[in-house]
């Protein structure tokens, strides 16, 4: 096998598994950027992915092709009613943020699984019979290197995602919604002067921030696992947060970190089929991306630089 074509196996790999990271870094972004912290991510992942098995298992027959992607809106109601749970927790009452995600992760883990118990009477949901499909690029699929690696045995939702990041850049940086956004995460004060209400900017980042991890945990159980089970989501949301750090609380760049761990999850995955590769201990594999996490988080690639009112709750007329 050449260099090139362990490219083409890995290449499209690495896009399939990043576009649920992609998805939820770029919900961290939205959070973080209106100041406030948003550490359960994964937590909305794991509701995002529960429901969107549910619904998936429940409808598939009415709905049948579209499926997946209704389930998709089903995922991203369910994570985002949750979030407003933080969003009461630290933006209302002014709780500690951290602590709030924290809650967040328990809660919804705990909750789904009583839900599967309850449903299914089993510790994990049946497969389900309607995924998303993998298809080649017409036209794009045929040119020369290029279509084997990005055009060629692709998902929808890569494209979607990789939207998502390109419309999150735009609505962040060239909008006045933007604008306002980041000036609630920088200067709250200073906004709240100008007429932007601080805490209704918040709430609807942080609703955001919970529909795009309900989407892409969505995403991830119904083209990666096909079920849900305690062990569906494990560790993704946690991954997406450092690529959201990694990436300098930019949209662009958090989809550039999520590519790279996504590529790394991909290795972990498909590496026992690729030469020299598949001569690593499974071991080292498996553990590389969340390596490549901690790494990220503590600043391995350079100095990072967080809004400077995130994680700092806003009471009016205080400095």
């Amino acid at each position: 096998m050449s260099f090139l074509e362990i490219l083409y196996f890995i290449v499209p790999s690495a896009i399939f598994y990043a576009a649920p990271l992609i998805l939820v870094a770029i919900g961290g972004v939205f959070s973080e950027r209106s100041g406030v912290v948003n550490i359960g991510l994964e937590g909305l992942m794991v509701i995002g992915a529960f429901v969107g098995i549910l619904f998936n298992l429940l409808f598939a027959d009415t709905f049948g092709g579209m499926t997946p992607w209704l389930a998709l809106i089903a995922a991203m109601v369910a994570a985002l009613l949750l979030s407003l749970l933080h969003a009461v927790a630290s933006i209302s009452f002014r709780a500690d943020q951290v602590v709030s995600g924290v809650a967040i992760n328990l809660l919804a883990i705990a909750l789904a699984l009583y839900l599967v118990k309850s449903i299914f009477d089993k510790g994990q949901t049946d497969f389900i019979s309607e995924r998303f499909a993998r298809y080649n690029v017409p036209v794009l699929s045929e040119i020369p290197v290029i279509g084997p690696l990005f055009f060629t045995s692709v998902y929808n939702t890569s494209f979607f995602a990789i939207g998502v990041a390109i419309l999150a850049w735009f609505v962040i940086y060239k909008t006045p919604f933007g604008l306002r956004l980041r000036a609630v995460g920088e200067h709250p004060m200073a906004a709240d002067t100008m007429g932007i209400n601080v805490a209704r900017m918040r709430y609807v980042a942080v609703m955001i921030s919970g529909a795009l991890a309900g989407i892409g945990g969505a995403i991830y159980a119904q083209t990666i696992t096909g079920d849900f089970g305690h062990a569906t989501i494990n560790g993704q949301g946690f991954m997406a947060l450092a690529a959201m750090i990694f990436g300098k609380w930019h949209p662009l760049g958090a989809m550039g970190a999520a590519l790279f761990f996504g590529f790394a999850q991909s290795l972990s995955i498909v590496g026992s089929s690729i030469p020299y590769i598949q001569e690593i201990p499974n071991v080292f594999l498996l553990i590389l991306p969340y390596v490549l996490t901690i790494f990220a988080l503590a600043g391995f690639i350079g100095r990072a630089n967080a809004p400077k009112a995130n994680g700092k709750p806003y009471i009016k007329g205080q400095r």
